[in-house]
């Protein structure tokens, strides 16, 4: 099938056809000029799309927490979670998680309420604000007040760090 390839033209041409095919006694119809239409170019030009940004973290695929021990204090139990340099200074989304599964792949125990909330608090702002504390102590004694409260709590909800 082919198409014409001046739809504007032939809708000129015929208006100009039945115009001047008008009815007898209609001198408007013969002296009235064509309508003129523009054709409009119908495809847009190519958009070019950047390729996305990708940004290497250069601690991928290395241990985020270097070990785990348990201590006793006067409030109770403490677990001491020793990350490693790139535990301290990864970026990368989803790190958080990589980490918590490895505590719990070094200690099952760790899995109590309230700890992975303390755990994420650490890992968000401890690094920020004190970047080379030697441990997160996470403890399970602690309320489990859910992620929000901890974080107002400054990780330790339930009373300070001691």
């Amino acid at each position: 099938m082919t198409r014409w390839p001046y739809p504007a033209a032939l809708a000129t041409v015929t208006l100009a056809v039945v115009t001047a095919c008008g009815s007898p006694g209609d001198e408007t119809a013969a002296t009235t000029p064509p309508a003129t239409t523009s054709a409009r170019p119908t495809s847009k030009p190519p958009v070019t799309i950047p390729p996305p940004t990708t940004t290497v973290d250069p601690y991928a695929g290395l241990p985020l927490i270097d070990h785990v021990r348990w201590t006793t204090t006067v409030d109770g139990p403490r677990l001491l979670v020793i990350p490693t340099v790139a535990g301290r200074r990864t970026a990368a989304t989803g790190t958080d998680e990589l980490a918590w599964q490895e505590i719990l792949a070094l200690d099952p125990g760790a899995d109590a309420p309230g700890m992975r909330d303390q755990f994420v608090c650490h890992w968000v702002w401890a690094r920020m604000v004190a970047p080379d504390k030697p441990s997160w102590n996470l403890e399970p004694w602690r309320p489990a007040v859910g992620y929000q409260a901890t974080v107002s709590a400054n990780c330790n909800p339930g009373g300070p760090e001691r």
